[in-house]
C-alpha cells in the first residue's frame, strides 16, 4: 500500500482518488478551502461529480503539511492556481515523486505545468498523465487509457503501480513536451469543434475539422522541438476525439453555444457557472506560438470569434481555404 496525496479535490482529483482507493492505497485529497474539505468529509459527495458516492477510506484536508511522508503526490488543480499552490507546497516538499494531471499553459509566462512544478520545487521525479478521460467516467468505473510521460524510470514505475488496474490503462512515453502540448491545446480545439457543431454542419465537416486539427497540433509539437507522433497517442488523438465530440466537455459546450448564435448573456452565464479551461489556455497558447514563431492561424481565428466578434462561419471558410 502506498500513501498518495492529491492536490486538488475537484472532479478529476476525486475521480483519481476512486482509482487509487480501488487499488488499496491510502489517499488524502487536499483543497485550499477548509469549507470544501469539511463538506467532502461529511457527505462523501462532490457537486462536481453528481450521483457519485466517494469511498469512505478517503481523507480530506486543507492542511498542506499532510503531504509529508507521501509516496506519491498527484497534482490536479487548475493551471491558473498552480504557481501559487506550488509555492505553498515548496515548504513541505522533500523530493517525493510527482504525477501532474493538470493540463494547460500559464498565462503571461507561457510555462507548461511541468515547468512550473520543476522550477518551484526543483523536482526531479516528475511525470505527466494526459488522455481521453472525463472525471465522471473514471468515477463510474469506465475503462480509460492515458499517456504517462516521464524521463525517470522509477517515477513511471511508481505511478504505474499506483494507478494501473483492469480499467485504468497507462501507455508510457518520454515525450513530456508533446504530451503537455496535446493536453493543453485540445481544450482550445474543443471550443472550435463546438462552434462548428453549433452551426449544424454534417458529420463529414466535423471530421474535416478534427483531421486538420491533428495536422496542426503535430506541426506545433515539431515546431517546439518535440516528437510529432505524440499526436497519435491517448494524449493527442484520443483526447481530441473525446473533447471535440462530446457535450460532457465544457469547452465543446461553450463553443456549441457560440456556434448556434446564443446571446451574449447566455454565453456569459455559462462561463460564469462552468470552468472552461480552454478560455484560460487560449491566450497563453496564442502567445506561445507567436513567441516561438510557429504558425498556427486557427488559434488566432478562435480568439477573434470568441473575443472580437468574428462570425463563426469564418471557421468553416478557413478549413476549406487552408492549404
Amino acid at each position: 500500500m502506498m500513501k498518495v496525496t492529491i492536490l486538488g479535490s475537484g472532479a478529476y482529483g476525486c475521480a483519481l482518488a476512486t482509482i487509487l482507493n480501488d487499488n488499496k492505497h491510502d489517499v488524502t485529497l487536499w483543497t485550499a478551502f477548509e469549507k470544501e474539505a469539511s463538506s467532502l468529509r461529511e457527505t462523501l459527495e462532490s457537486p462536481k461529480l453528481p450521483g457519485i458516492k466517494l469511498p469512505k477510506g478517503l481523507t480530506f484536508t486543507s492542511d498542506m503539511k499532510k503531504i509529508k511522508d507521501s509516496d506519491l503526490i498527484i497534482i490536479a488543480i487548475p493551471t491558473e492556481f498552480l504557481n501559487e499552490t506550488a509555492q505553498k507546497l515548496k515548504k513541505y516538499y522533500s523530493g517525493e515523486p510527482i504525477c501532474i494531471a493538470t493540463k494547460g499553459i500559464e498565462q503571461g509566462s507561457c510555462r507548461f505545468v511541468y515547468d512550473i512544478i520543476k522550477e518551484n520545487l526543483n523536482a526531479e521525479k516528475l511525470a505527466v498523465i494526459s488522455g481521453p478521460s472525463f472525471a465522471i467516467d473514471i468515477a463510474n468505473k469506465a475503462p480509460v487509457g492515458l499517456a504517462l510521460a516521464s524521463q525517470d524510470k522509477d517515477t513511471i514505475e511508481i505511478i504505474t503501480k499506483a494507478l494501473s488496474n483492469k480499467r485504468f490503462k497507462l501507455r508510457k512515453t518520454n515525450d513530456i513536451i508533446g504530451v503537455e502540448i496535446c493536453g493543453a491545446i485540445k481544450n482550445v480545439i474543443a471550443i472550435a469543434a463546438g462552434i462548428i457543431a453549433g452551426m449544424n454542419v454534417t458529420e463529414s465537416t466535423k471530421a474535416l475539422f478534427i483531421t486538420e486539427s491533428i495536422h496542426d497540433i503535430k506541426s506545433l509539437i515539431k515546431g517546439l522541438g518535440s516528437d510529432g507522433d505524440t499526436v497519435l497517442t491517448y494524449a493527442g488523438f484520443g483526447d481530441l476525439l473525446l473533447t471535440c465530440t462530446s457535450e460532457k466537455s465544457r469547452n465543446y459546450s461553450l463553443g456549441f453555444l457560440i456556434g448556434k448564435g446564443a446571446s451574449k448573456e447566455e454565453i456569459d452565464e455559462y462561463i460564469k457557472e462552468n470552468t472552461v479551461e480552454g478560455l484560460y489556455t487560449l491566450k497563453a497558447i496564442n502567445d506561445l506560438v507567436s513567441d516561438k514563431d510557429v504558425e498556427m492561424p486557427i488559434i488566432n481565428l478562435i480568439e477573434e470569434i470568441i473575443y472580437k466578434g468574428k462570425k463563426p462561419i469564418e471557421l468553416i471558410n478557413f478549413l476549406i481555404e487552408k492549404p
